[in-house]
């Protein structure tokens, strides 16, 4: 287990992932990881998986994993543009 601290996710600092980087590899996330970083229960991951929502995941075999890079990038797009005021994309 190695963890996210030095490139450039800082918000990311102290979470483990299940994947070893080498030199050039970005780390991926499972799905428990994304969940309990979002705090939110797993099934809502697979529900805006079905739904077309969520940060798009990499099939590893059976296992679906997230490249923090990805789940950087969606989180910022559900920035809120004022408080109370969702992005209109959505």
């Amino acid at each position: 287990m190695s963890q996210i601290a030095s490139d450039g996710h800082a918000h990311l600092v102290g979470m483990t992932i299940d994947a070893t980087t080498t030199s050039g590899l970005e780390p991926l996330m499972s799905i428990d990881d994304l969940a309990s970083y979002l705090g939110i229960p797993v099934t809502t991951i697979y529900d805006w998986r079905v739904s077309g929502k969520g940060p798009c995941a990499i099939r590893v075999g059976r296992h679906l994993k997230f490249a923090v890079s990805d789940v950087h990038d969606w989180v910022e797009h559900q920035r809120e543009l004022a408080p109370g005021h969702p992005q209109h994309d959505r």
